[in-house]
Parts: C-alpha cells; structure tokens; sequence
C-alpha cells in the first residue's frame, strides 16, 4: 500500500527555519515525483516544490516563486524520503503542507497531477 507520511511542522519565529519530512512507503522514489503543497485557512491549494528523476544520478526540482530562495527540497533514495528545508520563514508560509506523489519521472513536476497524498503536518509562524 502506498503511503506517505510527513513530519516536521511545529511552530517557528519569523526568519526561522524548519526541515519538513515525507517518507514514502509502498513504493520507491525512483519512478516517483513527489511535490509539497500548502494550504493556509481561507485559501486554495498552492504547489511550492517538487522534485523528479531525470536519470538515475539526475533529479529536477522547482519552486513556486513565493519560496524560491528560501526553500530547499532534496531527495534521500536509501531512506526513502524527501525533505522541504524552510528558511526564513514568514508569517504567510503558515499553512498545513502536504506532500504528494505521481508515477512520472522527467522535467515540469508542477504540471503533473499528484494522485498519492499524505496527511499534512501544521507550520506555524509566529512571534
């Protein structure tokens, strides 16, 4: 069954960091893109990173234009995990993040639509 599973969130000061974590389950990340989302209250759904294979040694990462700069997604295949490094965080990135997953590999991961979701973990910004 496959599965993901994010951990990570808490509450953190504005311009402090935080290391979100999706550990998938039920399926290798090879085949796999996975891309983070965040929904704030009041709000749509917002894509702000992913990443996929281009090759064995290769991956392709993206950012929405909010976190570009500050954010990092990065890919471990021997755990199995992906994580979202969160720098200088700011009030408007508080928000309930998800990460996703779909069975594709290549460029333009933000165009995909993500079949597998995980349960959310909170991230909370404040002083």
């Amino acid at each position: 069954q496959l599965q993901l599973v994010e951990s990570g969130g808490g509450l953190v000061q504005p311009g402090g960091s935080l290391r979100l974590s999706c550990a998938a389950s039920g399926f290798t990340l090879g085949a796999y893109a996975i891309g983070w989302f965040r929904q704030a209250p009041g709000k749509g759904r917002e894509g702000i990173s992913c990443i996929s294979s281009i090759s064995r040694s290769l991956n392709y990462a993206d950012y929405a234009d909010s976190v570009k700069g500050r954010f990092t997604i990065t890919k471990d295949n021997a755990k199995n995990t992906v994580y979202l490094q969160m720098n200088s965080l700011k009030p408007e990135d508080a928000a309930v993040y998800y990460c996703a997953a779909v069975r594709a590999s290549g460029s333009n991961c933000f165009m995909w639509e993500y079949h597998y979701w995980g349960q959310g973990t909170q991230v909370t910004v404040s002083s």
